[in-house]
């Protein structure tokens, strides 16, 4: 685990996750996503994979990182990207279910809070085994505790 004060920016961070049928059918129970576009949409007996979902499996790999685990962080906010008219998120590809997504997790900014606290913000890209670019999301800003 990198404390706060470890943690610099440019700070590359990487994993890989899949969301199977069962965990995106138990996500779209769960936030009572109702889409007929994502029920219609296949590929080889795959389900389409909602953005939101994307998202949240990302920030939970985040979360687990072996760097990053056992810091006390939440997430606070995104922030619009001024390049991308003060949107945070794009979704470049379909994902589909049990398909790998390759994770790389950048610090792009840290500032001290107060005493106690950081803030955080880190970059997101998801890419296939293809090498096609799933999501990029920018600016997800944490508050991290610099002493756990």
């Amino acid at each position: 685990m990198k404390k706060f004060s470890e943690l610099k920016v440019g700070d590359e961070f990487y994993s890989t996750c899949s969301i199977s049928d069962k965990e995106l059918d138990e996500y779209l129970s769960f936030s009572r996503i109702k889409n007929a576009f994502l029920e219609d949409l296949s590929k080889n007996n795959q389900k389409i994979v909602s953005g939101r979902a994307i998202l949240s499996r990302m920030e939970g790999e985040f979360t687990r990182l072996s760097q990053i685990y056992g810091n006390h962080i939440m997430l606070i906010g995104a922030d619009g990207d001024e390049q991308w008219k003060n949107r945070n998120t794009r979704f470049l590809q379909p994902l589909y279910t049990d398909q790998v997504l390759k994770l790389k997790f950048t610090v792009s900014s840290k500032e001290d809070v107060d005493d106690d606290y950081g803030k955080i913000v880190i970059d997101y890209e998801g890419i296939t085994d293809e090498g096609d670019t799933v999501v990029i999301s920018k600016k997800n800003i944490y508050r991290m505790k610099k002493n756990p």
